[in-house]
């Protein structure tokens, strides 16, 4: 993901994310110049420049010519993180009670949004937390793991050596690069793999007999590793 697409989710357009790059870039522009740059046509130009100004990403200097100035990105990125939060909080007063989940299976496509309902399912447990990933999958989730670890929660890990984490159960074994599996206060599962990308998917339950058979699979899983481990 590149820095303009990456801006893209602080609602800015692609044609807004080009040319506040190049005002990053370049500093104070007109708008005749950062089309000359970008290669925007001058009237698309004006119309993301204009766009930068509304969302609070760029500075208007008046002089013999109008010119265009960036907001730095760590205020930019900061009011728009911090707008967000209020608009977040305000939008859990009004909204009507989700219904608990039905225990159907649900897919999880795309690989972020996989990771997000990873990190949820971890950041949302009370009493234990059981996973099976690679070391290259565990590194994303260090945050979450390290946090359920630091609220005394039980924490099982099945990865790749030779990983280790203080107050965490750790088995090392050779895992599938993008396999997951995840089981979050035996209340709910996530199976599958992230090995396409954006197109991956994963299947999400709360359904009790999914539950137990991966449950026992991961128990006869550790119990093979012990055995393995101590011949």
């Amino acid at each position: 993901m590149d820095a303009a697409e990456m801006l893209g989710y602080f609602g800015l357009t692609r044609q807004e994310s080009v040319l506040y790059l190049m005002l990053c870039s370049e500093g104070r522009m007109t708008g005749y110049e950062a089309a000359k740059a970008t290669g925007i046509s001058r009237s698309n130009t004006y119309t993301a420049l204009a766009g930068l100004v509304e969302k609070g990403a760029a500075f208007i200097e008046e002089d013999t010519a109008t010119h265009y100035l960036p907001v730095p990105a760590e205020e930019f990125c900061g009011n728009r993180i911090r707008r967000m939060q209020e608009y977040a909080q305000l939008l859990t007063q009004v909204l009507p009670e989700q219904r608990e989940e039905t225990g159907g299976y649900i897919t999880v496509k795309g690989e972020e949004n996989i990771f997000d309902k990873m990190k949820n399912m971890i950041d949302k447990a009370k009493e234990r937390v059981y996973l099976a990933v690679s070391g290259q999958t565990l590194s994303k989730l260090m945050p979450q793991i390290k946090g359920a670890v630091a609220r005394g929660l039980k924490v099982v890990i099945i990865t790749d050596p030779p990983f280790a984490l203080d107050g965490a159960q750790v088995y090392h074994t050779k895992t599938g690069q993008h396999q997951i599996r995840l089981i979050a206060d035996s209340k709910n599962v996530l199976t599958g793999d992230t090995a396409a990308g954006s197109e991956s998917t994963c299947l999400y339950s709360q359904k009790r007999n999914l539950i137990e058979l991966f449950k026992e699979a991961l128990k006869n899983e550790i119990t093979l590793i012990t055995m393995m481990e101590g011949s």
